[in-house]
């Protein structure tokens, strides 16, 4: 077990105080309040918080939690120092990052008389970049070491619930761990044994991020089902009883299957289904904004798509895809064709291979109707995928398929590779580059 020095005795960091205590573990509280360490020190919960009072007290009686307003003593008597205090709005909206700044100053001089390695973690909600970038260099000055050498640093995102915080933290539904590298991750990991949940190894700012990116899409679900519910007293029916039968479907609706980056949505269903219920919000003057911004949200990717190819300074374009989707010839609302026709309008040099659509062409009843309404589209359709990538100076990966993820994997150095579908191992490069990764 390890000592641990929890620097901000809030609401985190008195929840990870008790929790890590629960562990095991030997924690040293440390807060500039005289009040809360106080507090901490007579086994008393800081805040309201179910059965926090409890652990503090229980820690407090066997010896392992104990409280400090000294910075130095708190990290020279322990292996790793939590950081947890807030990170408040400033008056733009931006994060107010003087205490946690203040902190790590703090912990950096305490860290200048430590010949042993220590790790740092920061478990303060923070944005993408801002430990490297601003965190990092505050410690190594203050400290005079070097960050992964002389000490480790990691990021550790917390997903605690008011109400139910000491039961998320021993039942979290994933513990990440944003190391430094790989000696951090593992020392912060080891913290976390024995929990049943799974353990996510991520870079610093993908850590980072995770947090906010959670907590976004939890603020989206509320707002979502405020406007289906606001529509539906509208419409005269239960709101509550409609989002009872979508929460049912966890193949769709509750899963995995549609929170993947990547391109804009199409087809028959969901551009016509968001259009048409917007239409019916202005009929009856009901706001409905999360609603009425999905589509100018869908087109913003491909005009993102669009202005990749603009930046390359190429002309001659290969495109992998032109229905909505893999496996159909449905061009209604693809993003493909509005790609396409934006790029033969621009005067773009277009290729396009998509076998379904090629077949469609030739042997679909409304072929004649096809034609009609994409045929300058399907004057750029080529048999020869292999081809298309020699005689393309940019090649776009526009469906999720194994004979286009092999092109993904394999096109010649010196063509642009554009991904849409999320092929690439990792971000971009010069000459390979996805329109979210």
């Amino acid at each position: 077990m390890s000592t641990i020095s929890i620097f901000g005795l809030g609401y985190v960091g008195a929840v990870c105080t008790a929790c890590f205590a629960k562990k095991g573990h030997t924690v040293i509280g440390m807060d500039v309040s005289e009040g809360k360490v106080a507090q901490v020190r007579r086994g008393e919960s800081p805040i309201v918080e179910d059965q926090l009072g409890e652990l503090l007290s229980e820690g407090v009686a066997s010896g392992r939690i104990t409280a400090t307003t000294n910075a130095q003593q708190a990290v020279a008597d322990s292996q790793v120092s939590f950081v947890c205090v807030g990170t408040p709005s400033d008056e733009s909206g931006f994060l107010n990052t003087r205490y946690l700044k203040a902190v790590c100053e703090d912990i950096g001089l305490a860290l200048r008389n430590k010949d042993e390695v220590h790790l740092v973690v920061i478990r303060s909600t923070v944005l993408p970049g801002l430990v490297r970038g601003e965190l990092l260099p505050i410690l190594e000055e203050a400290s005079g070491k070097k960050a992964g050498v002389d000490f480790l640093l990691a990021v550790n995102p917390e997903f605690l619930r008011e109400s139910t915080a000491i039961y998320d933290f021993f039942n979290p539904p994933m513990t990440v761990v944003g190391g430094m590298n790989e000696e951090a991750s593992d020392a912060l990991a080891a913290l976390y044994e024995g929990l049943d949940a799974p353990l996510v190894k991520m870079a610093l700012e993908e850590a980072e991020l995770v947090k906010y990116a959670c907590n976004s899409w939890h603020a989206t679900k509320v707002s979502f089902a405020n406007e289906i519910g606001n529509i539906a007293k509208q419409a005269g029916v239960d709101g509550r009883r409609v989002m009872e039968v979508v929460c049912m479907d966890n193949k769709l609706n509750l899963s995995s299957y549609y929170m993947k980056p990547g391109f804009a949505y199409g087809g028959s269903c969901l551009p016509k289904d968001v259009r048409a219920l917007n239409a019916w919000c202005a009929k009856v003057s009901l706001p409905s904004p999360l609603l009425a911004s999905l589509s100018s949200s869908n087109d913003n990717q491909v005009d993102r798509a669009m202005t990749m190819i603009r930046e390359s300074g190429m002309k001659k374009v290969g495109m992998l895809g032109l229905s909505f989707k893999p496996g159909t010839d449905d061009l209604r609302e693809s993003p493909l064709v509005s790609l396409a026709a934006r790029l033969v309008a621009e005067g773009y040099q277009l290729a396009i291979y998509d076998s379904n659509v090629s077949y469609a062409t030739q042997h679909s009843p409304v072929a004649e109707q096809l034609w009609s309404s994409y045929g300058e589209l399907f004057k750029c359709l080529v048999d020869d995928m292999d081809q298309l990538v020699d005689d393309s100076e940019v090649v776009v990966v526009g469906h999720a398929i194994s004979t286009f993820k092999a092109v993904a994997d394999t096109v010649n150095s010196g063509r642009l590779l554009i991904d849409l579908c999320g092929y690439l191992p990792g971000v971009s490069s010069a000459d390979r580059q996805g329109i979210c990764w």
